[in-house]
């Protein structure tokens, strides 16, 4: 029987706090693709990839690519299986072989068609393309956050898809009225 005070963060973003102690996530923020009591796995959607692009990537899978998306950026999705592409994107889009929907905003698809249609513009209106994932084992996440390494934000497609990377931490913040100055990594006891 499922817990019923568990919590399930599926389609959420979460935002590091200052001094949560892992370089990787400093100033990150991460879509939950998937979240349950044995764990969750989501995708960073600020850090882009040094020196990695579309065309890069394409041309490693000898996919043909329209010019016009060739400097589409990649991002690190995180720091496990950094070989493995995912692709997180609007939901008007769906795989011919296999699309997580998350929530009603967004689709994650893992699968090689989503590029060949990225490729030849007939993917879908909004996407990030990702080099990895964040995973967590079971309790694990629930644990970093009561530790105060992690504040939960509503995803908006907004903030996922049209905002600047460099802002998107603090946009996030923004959203649960915090000032990142104002920020601090201790946490506190009453």
């Amino acid at each position: 029987m499922a817990d019923p005070f568990s919590l399930d963060l599926t389609g959420m973003l979460l935002v590091a706090m200052p001094g949560m102690g892992d370089p990787r996530f400093d100033r990150s923020v991460i879509f939950i693709c998937a979240h349950s009591d044995e764990g969750a796995m989501g995708l960073i959607i600020n850090k882009p990839a040094r020196d990695v692009n579309l065309g890069a990537l394409l041309e490693q899978l000898d996919i043909a690519a329209d010019p016009d998306t060739r400097d589409t950026q990649v991002h690190i999705g995180g720091p496990v299986e950094t070989s493995r592409g995912f692709v997180l994107h609007s939901t008007e889009y769906r795989s011919r072989l296999k699309t997580l929907e998350v929530g009603a905003s967004f689709g994650m698809t893992a699968t090689l068609d989503i590029l060949e249609d990225i490729a030849a513009r007939e993917g879908p209106r909004n996407a990030l393309i990702m080099l990895g994932y964040a995973g967590w084992g079971a309790g694990q996440l629930e644990g970093e956050i009561a530790r105060n390494g992690w504040l939960t934000v509503d995803a908006e497609a907004e903030l996922v898809f049209d905002t600047d990377n460099r802002d998107k931490w603090a946009a996030a913040l923004a959203t649960l009225g915090i000032d990142p100055l104002v920020l601090s990594g201790v946490a506190g006891r009453a």
